[in-house]
This record gives structure tokens, C-alpha cells and sequence, in this order.
């Protein structure tokens, strides 16, 4: 009887994992839109994509828009907007990079804090023929590293835009052992295909929804940098951020949008976002869009403020 049930466990195992393969193989065929740069002495590989004209019309020289997401890929927060503002001249040109094990990057080894985090994008961008100037663009959590960056490169960076960015103080919610131990769990049933089999079979989900959009959380590669982050979000990554603090350029211009449902629900969030509208001495706003969720640009009154900011901060 027990051996009976273990080879019908077995077998239901094996058929899975063949069915995830086969559903892994689908999705290597998605091509990337931009290029893979080696980076860590040839270790692993980081995409960067960039598109547009480095001048206006009149051969005037602007900034590069730099996006850097939030809590998913870049490419399904961004992508669309960062084309959209493109075709209206809000931006003459943007560039993003996708983070150790987003989107078509590769993961990185541990420990991957943002300091380590962004030295590889820095080093893709360079290798990828991109020095700025830049204008950086990023939301959630993607702030941090957004900060270390600009304090990094404070004479290339020409402006922040910050969209309902992560405070530091608040990592410990993305460094909880509850949640490092979901990552693990579900990184470890991962290639069973538990969620994206029924997905791609009863939903419709498709190789670009698993590999950059709604459902690249079900990647195991992208489990895997989850966990990663969460593990030296309250250490490494937090230190990382107080020192950017420090040594940021006080004189970089500064725009923080933060989510008016976000504000109103915790007064704590709202205090958090008061203060990093202090992180330069130069802050040109600070929008708070009512009924706005974590993710603004997905309100049409969001998509429009963001996209007024960055002209005006690639136009100054």
C-alpha cells in the first residue's frame, strides 16, 4: 500500500516537473529587447535595454531617463509608460536594467544587497556603452536602490523622481523570517510548477507573462533573488541606504510622488515619505495622488504627474 502511493506520488511528481520543463523551454525562446552584458569577472549576465535619442529636436542634449522597479520587473511596471512618455516628448530616451534574477538577468551569488546589486548594474550600463547623465526613475523598494546609485554617481545624476518609495526604517517588513521562509518554501516546490501549469493552461499566461509581466513572480529564478533581497534587506541593504543618505549630492533635484491611499491608510508611511522628501536640499515637489495605490502610474491621474515630473526634470 505505502509503495503504491509513493510510485503514484512519483509519478504525478515526474509528470509535473516534465510539464515545467517543457513550459522553461517555451519561455527561453522569449528574445530580450536589449543586450546581455557579463558582469562579476564573467560570472553572470545583466540585460539593459535602452531606446530613444540622446538630443531633442533642436540637437540639444537631455538626460536619459533611468527606471528601476518597484516589487516586480521593470519591464511590466514601466515599459509601456516609459514608451508612452517617449512618444508624447515628455523624454527623449530612456534606459532600464533589470535586477539579478528579473526579467532576462541572470541571478546573482550571495549575498546580493543593493550596494553589490547596483555595482553590477553600473557595470552592465558601462559595458553597455551608457555613462548618462541621468535622470532616475524608480518606485517601492526600487528606490533604494535608486539612492545608492545616485550617491555613487552623484556627477552623472541630474535628477530623482521617487514613486512612493521605500524608507529604509521600513525594510524590516521585507526582511521578515516569515516571509524569507515563503520565498524558500516556495522556491523549493518551484519546479513542480504548481502555479504556472494551471496558469498557462486554465488563465492564458504566456511565455512574456512568466518571464517580464504579471506572472514573473512565478519564476524560480525570481523567487530566488526574493529571497535573496529579503535575507540582507534589514542588514546590508539597510546600511546601504543610511550611508546614501550621507554622501548624496545635496544639490541633485529631487521629486518625491507618493500614494494617496498609501498616506491615508498609515500614518507612519506618510511620515516616512515627509522624510525622504529630505534626502537633498533641492526637492522640487512632492505630489500625493488621491486615490492612488502603491503602484500610482496605474491611475490616469498617476501616469500624467509622473510623466509631467520627469519633463520637467529632463527639460530643467
Amino acid at each position: 500500500m505505502v509503495s503504491t502511493i509513493a510510485y503514484a506520488v512519483m509519478s504525478v511528481a515526474v509528470f509535473l516537473i516534465t510539464l515545467t520543463i517543457i513550459i522553461r523551454a517555451l519561455d527561453a525562446g522569449v528574445s530580450h529587447p536589449g543586450k546581455l552584458h557579463w558582469v562579476d569577472n564573467g560570472k553572470y549576465r545583466i540585460h539593459v535595454y535602452c531606446h530613444g535619442n540622446k538630443t531633442d529636436s533642436k540637437g540639444h542634449d537631455l538626460p536619459t531617463v533611468l527606471f528601476e522597479a518597484g516589487e516586480r520587473t521593470v519591464e511590466f511596471e514601466f515599459w509601456s509608460f516609459a514608451d508612452n512618455a517617449l512618444k508624447n516628448g515628455s523624454i527623449s530616451r530612456y534606459c532600464f536594467a533589470d535586477r539579478p534574477g528579473y526579467g532576462w538577468s541572470d541571478n546573482a551569488p550571495s549575498p546580493s544587497s543593493a550596494g553589490f546589486v547596483v555595482d553590477t548594474l553600473s557595470e552592465a550600463l558601462v559595458d553597455a556603452g551608457e555613462n548618462g547623465p541621468w535622470i532616475l526613475a524608480s518606485a517601492g523598494i526600487g528606490s533604494i536602490y535608486s539612492r545608492v546609485f545616485s550617491a555613487r554617481h552623484g556627477d552623472q545624476v541630474k535628477g530623482l523622481l521617487l514613486i512612493d518609495p521605500l524608507h529604509e526604517d521600513l525594510l524590516g517588513d521585507v526582511a521578515s523570517p516569515g516571509r524569507g521562509f515563503i520565498l524558500w518554501l516556495w522556491g523549493v516546490i518551484s519546479p513542480l510548477g504548481l502555479d504556472r501549469i494551471p496558469a498557462a493552461i486554465f488563465r492564458g499566461r504566456t511565455s512574456r507573462d512568466r518571464v517580464y509581466g504579471r506572472s514573473a513572480q512565478q519564476n524560480g529564478k525570481f523567487i530566488f533573488a526574493k529571497l535573496q533581497e529579503s535575507l540582507v534587506a534589514g542588514s546590508f541593504t539597510r546600511r546601504d541606504a543610511q550611508t546614501s543618505r550621507q554622501i548624496q549630492d545635496k544639490d541633485t533635484p529631487l521629486v518625491v510622488i507618493s500614494s494617496g491611499k498609501h498616506v491615508k491608510d498609515s500614518h507612519t508611511w506618510e511620515k516616512k515619505q515627509r522624510d525622504l522628501t529630505k534626502l537633498t536640499e533641492n526637492l522640487k515637489d512632492w505630489d500625493i495622488v488621491d486615490g492612488a495605490s502603491h503602484e500610482v502610474w496605474k491611475t490616469l491621474d498617476g501616469r500624467q504627474k509622473i510623466e509631467k515630473r520627469l519633463k520637467e526634470l529632463v527639460h530643467a
